[in-house]
């Protein structure tokens, strides 16, 4: 069974996030955050969050890239107390046995997501508010297409930008 962690290629997460997720940390969609949301909440960081926001099932961070990673039942099995705690802590759910078959089902709908991809795969989320409320769409990058190099902007500066390499055309 894979699940996704928190991968950073930078620091953007510290920049852009109000509470960034730890690198290597379980993660969830977590869209339910904000399901009572409306355009007035989108500003600032939180906008951010909403927009590209994967939610660590730690730190309850945000983090925009999780890589596909096996996860053992017992790994699961933690994550939903964490997770079902988090939801009578912040959610006002009435206890952790009420709360937990709603942890799993979060978890489940994550698990499902990162089956269709090979171990490794990048994954990435987008949100958006529509009529009926919060809709996500997700978009993956396979393993070998995901080295640094696509995040990192490269700059030559020992090549003249003409590129004519010594064809001179007056003669």
């Amino acid at each position: 069974m894979n699940l996704a962690r928190a991968i950073h290629f930078d620091e953007s997460d510290t920049r852009v996030f109000h509470s960034p997720a730890r690198t290597g940390e379980w993660c969830i969609s977590g869209g339910f955050e904000f399901s009572n949301w409306s355009q007035g909440d989108l500003v600032g960081k939180a906008r951010q969050a909403f927009t590209n926001g994967w939610m660590g099932v730690e730190t309850f961070g945000r983090t925009s890239f999780v890589a596909v990673t096996p996860i053992t039942p017992k790994e699961l099995e933690a994550l939903a107390d964490a997770l079902a705690a988090h939801f009578v802590a912040i959610y006002g759910a009435p206890d952790v046995a009420t709360a937990r078959p709603t942890a799993l089902e979060e978890l489940h709908q994550m698990a499902d997501l990162c089956a269709e991809h090979d171990t490794n795969t990048l994954l990435t989320v987008t949100r958006e508010l529509s009529e009926t409320g919060v809709r996500e769409g997700f978009r993956a990058i396979p393993p070998q297409d995901a080295g640094l190099e696509q995040f990192a902007i490269h700059v030559t500066d020992d090549e003249p930008h003409d590129h004519h390499h010594g064809h001179d055309h007056n003669h």
